[in-house]
């Protein structure tokens, strides 16, 4: 009757209906590839839409508050230009609207900031829940929910523009909510991407991959721009209207992971990497009939390598965020050829920052696999990023072509070991050997790491809001300073990854598949 044979499932998730539905069209099981295909275009499309979402309101800063002055372009230690500002202050203010109370007050800075330290604190904390949950329900039920969820609170926010709504107490639990509902997101995508690929080329792949971080800033930065001159309310309801879509998609396509739609892995060299005599040393997921548990939230801690990496992306997502949800704002108060942009001007300018990020995520899992060391890459990028911000503050205004290319390069060392951290550093970390092949710890794992490293990220916003009052340069000081202690927090992995290459150099040809440790004991 041309009936499709009865693929042998893991009972604890079910087949998504848009793959039942292609199946049936097909009259034969997908391939092991094209699963692989439709998970990669997915998740990617998912998070897309969840940093799009998070970007808009670091856009809509400059609405609500166009009259903070720009402050000096000198560092502490630099003598002051004390007549840069001045005569550009009165150009800003006809330049821009009047803002929107209750942020258009003396406060608003601060007040932008504390709207920033609410959602990511709620969504650090969410993090931890979120892995713990994750690991233990079905994911792609889980993150249709958490994206639903996300929509709906974006686009509340922005109905505070038509209601009239100038209470701050409306947009913080609005924010704290969609917070909330935003950290479903990272550990769901990495568990569900890490359950389909194992390590092999795992950097490069998720390289690529996690260019949806930089391209759902890009796309947000863009659409909440374009939609600004309309009025800002529609800068939060179009992108919160399309991520809700994009989770009703991900309800209809997402397979979890192989066991849930009958995938046979020995299709993929991926997990048959049985060539020219080598071995899988680490099982990636459990066998068939073996039961497995999910890991606990402090056996999780205990994995070698958790903690200096979750501590290091702790200052690395401290200095990302900062540029996150600041660095629109920062352009548009802050003179480039002695001219200030407009608010869209600003946002399309910003995302070049993200156009870095890209390479910088790509370059960086590229680099790790080739070395097979990943603290020092990570390391790396971050000490490079030092000198780096220091030149983009101090010489960003002089020109558009410089402001451009400082920015880019910015984006590459500051994006990148964050991009490789959050991605193949999280999914190698939950395959750890220690686990001896348990699957169910990838969400976990990842939310441990995401989650301390948002809690940076909450700290790096608001501290901006307050020090950006009296001197950008001290911001700048504060992120230099942000960067030098995450590569500090890798040292130990870092002085064990160069130990092993040079152990591994000293003993070539008596062992062709020697390789670095795994992430360090």
């Amino acid at each position: 009757m041309g009936s499709l044979p009865e693929p042998i499932m893991d009972e604890s998730y079910s087949k998504p209906p848009g793959i039942r539905v292609m199946e049936r069209t097909k009259k034969a099981n997908l391939s092991f590839k094209t699963y692989q295909g439709i998970v990669l275009i997915v998740t990617f499309l998912a998070y897309t839409s969840y940093h799009a979402t998070r970007k808009t309101t670091s856009i809509v800063k400059s609405a609500l508050d166009p009259q903070s002055p720009d402050v000096g372009l000198k560092f502490p230690w630099q003598r002051r230009n004390t007549t840069y500002d001045q005569n550009q202050s009165s150009k800003l203010s006809w330049m821009l609207k009047d803002g929107w109370v209750p942020f258009n007050g003396p406060d608003g800075t601060a007040m932008l900031g504390e709207l920033d330290v609410s959602f990511l604190f709620v969504y650090a904390m969410g993090m931890y829940f979120s892995g713990h949950v994750g690991d233990r329900m079905d994911l792609r039920i889980f993150l249709t929910i958490g994206m639903v969820g996300t929509g709906v609170f974006t686009a509340l926010f922005g109905v505070g523009y038509w209601a009239n709504v100038h209470i701050f107490y409306y947009y913080l639990i609005v924010q704290m909510m969609a917070g909330l509902f935003q950290s479903t997101g990272w550990p769901s995508v990495v568990a569900v991407v890490g359950n389909w690929f194992g390590k092999k080329k795992r950097g490069l792949i998720m390289g690529i991959w996690n260019a949806h971080t930089s391209v759902g800033n890009i796309a947000g930065s863009v659409v909440a721009s374009l939609l600004l001159k309309y009025g800002w309310g529609w800068s939060m309801v179009v992108p919160g209207t399309l991520i809700a879509v994009v989770g009703v998609v991900v309800f209809l396509l997402l397979p979890v992971n192989p066991e849930s739609v009958g995938a046979n892995k020995d299709e993929d060299e991926v997990f048959s990497p049985r060539k020219e005599g080598e071995e899988v040393t680490e099982p990636f997921l459990r066998s068939d009939g073996e039961e497995e548990s999910a890991v606990g939230f402090i056996e999780a801690w205990k994995i070698p390598g958790v903690a200096p990496f979750a501590f290091c992306l702790f200052f690395a997502k401290l200095v990302a965020y900062t540029f996150l949800y600041w660095l629109p704002f920062y352009i548009s108060h802050t003179a480039i050829e002695g001219r200030y942009l407009s608010n869209e001007e600003a946002g399309n300018l910003s995302t070049l920052f993200d156009v870095g990020g890209v390479v910088g995520g790509i370059l960086a899992g590229y680099i790790s696999d080739r070395l097979d060391a990943r603290a020092i890459t990570a390391a790396s990028f971050m000490y490079c990023a030092i000198p780096v911000l220091y030149f983009y503050r101090s010489y960003g205004h002089v020109s558009m072509t410089i402001n451009i290319i400082l920015m880019l390069i910015t984006g590459v060392f500051v994006n990148g070991p964050y991009a490789l951290i959050t991605t193949a550093v999280s999914a190698d970390l939950g395959t750890h050997s220690s686990l001896k092949g348990n699957s169910r710890a990838l969400a976990t794992v990842t939310a441990i790491i995401d989650g301390t490293g948002s809690i940076g990220a909450a700290i790096g916003p608001l501290l901006t809001g307050y020090i950006s009052t009296n001197s950008w340069s001290g911001v700048f000081t504060m992120l230099m300073g942000s960067a030098f202690i995450a590569g500090l927090f890798l040292t130990r992995l870092v002085v064990a990854e160069v130990g092993a290459k040079i152990q591994e150099l000293g003993s070539q040809g008596s062992s062709p598949t020697s390789r670095s440790p795994d992430l360090l004991v």
